[in-house]
């Protein structure tokens, strides 16, 4: 064996031990949120499974633990989410289908996507500055569910045409050309084949966008929704409270009884979140086998 052979496999073997490393060290990090997940679960599940009965979801929030509810963030997160999907989506999808099907390649297209990419990665309470300003305070619609979900949506949108564009772009251009060649427009050929097949991928970046939504405290905050809220909203102009906010100012206070009531509350957001997940993946996995 040669003098240079010998240094590659040496070099080889050298390179295998740091993949083992690096590797090894992946799986430890995954391992260790895996784990602190599982932790914060337990002592959550712990602390709030005691308050869990059906006079803890019908009930209003109160100044004495034994008698706090949840009711009217649940109601006022079910609103919230409803009107953000309501208006997120067909924007975010739209706009990625423009993007991807007929705004071209030119100055204008590549200054929009510079704007999207920045735009997802800046923080909420930037969004809930501008909700501020805009919706509450120029167009007067007050501290609203719409002014909450006009909020919310500028917040997931960057997320939504992100992955709605690559859902696009893995369409096979075979189905572009085969609708052209039978005479299709190029409007039609993008509302009947691309966007059908493409549906899955949009699905999932919806997902993870009003996953987000869902979650979120500080624009919520900063538009100034309510922290005690004793009724229930009957329109989108009504004022509301959701179980972020709600979970919060349980948080907030001293008195222990308030925490495991948080506790509890963080257990009914969870829910609302698998409930609202498992519904949109059957709809994506039942389109992805009618596509099929």
């Amino acid at each position: 064996m040669s003098i240079g052979s010998e240094k590659e496999i040496r070099h080889l073997a050298k390179r295998h031990r740091k993949a083992k490393v690096f590797a090894s060290f992946c799986a430890a990090v995954t391992w260790s949120g895996v784990v602190l997940l599982a932790v914060l679960l337990y002592q959550v599940s712990i602390d709030g499974f005691a308050w869990l009965d059906w006079q803890f979801i019908s009930s209003f929030p109160s100044r004495f633990p034994e008698r706090a509810g949840i009711k009217s963030a649940l109601v006022g997160t079910l609103w919230l989410i409803g009107l953000v999907a309501l208006i997120s989506i067909p924007v975010g999808v739209s706009t990625a289908l423009y993007l991807e099907e007929f705004a071209g390649k030119g100055r204008f297209a590549k200054v929009i996507e510079v704007n999207i990419a920045n735009l997802a990665g800046v923080p909420s309470i930037v969004y809930g500055i501008l909700g501020l300003a805009i919706f509450v305070r120029y167009f007067a619609l007050e501290r609203s569910l719409v002014s909450g979900a006009l909020t919310m949506s500028l917040l997931i949108l960057p997320v939504i045409i992100i992955a709605s564009r690559e859902a696009i772009k893995m369409v096979p251009m075979s189905i572009r050309y085969a609708a052209y060649s039978l005479g299709a427009t190029k409007w039609q050929t993008a509302w009947a084949h691309v966007l059908p097949s493409s549906f899955p991928g949009i699905m999932t970046g919806v997902i993870l966008a009003l996953s987000r939504a869902i979650g979120e405290t500080a624009p919520l905050v900063m538009i100034g929704a309510l922290t005690f809220v004793a009724f229930l909203p009957e329109g989108p102009m009504d004022s509301f409270t959701a179980l972020p906010i709600q979970i919060y100012n349980w948080v907030s206070r001293p008195q222990e009884e308030f925490h495991q009531l948080a506790a509890a509350g963080i257990i009914i957001l969870l829910v609302v979140l698998l409930i609202m997940n498992a519904t949109a993946i059957y709809i994506r996995n039942k389109t992805e086998r009618r596509l099929k």
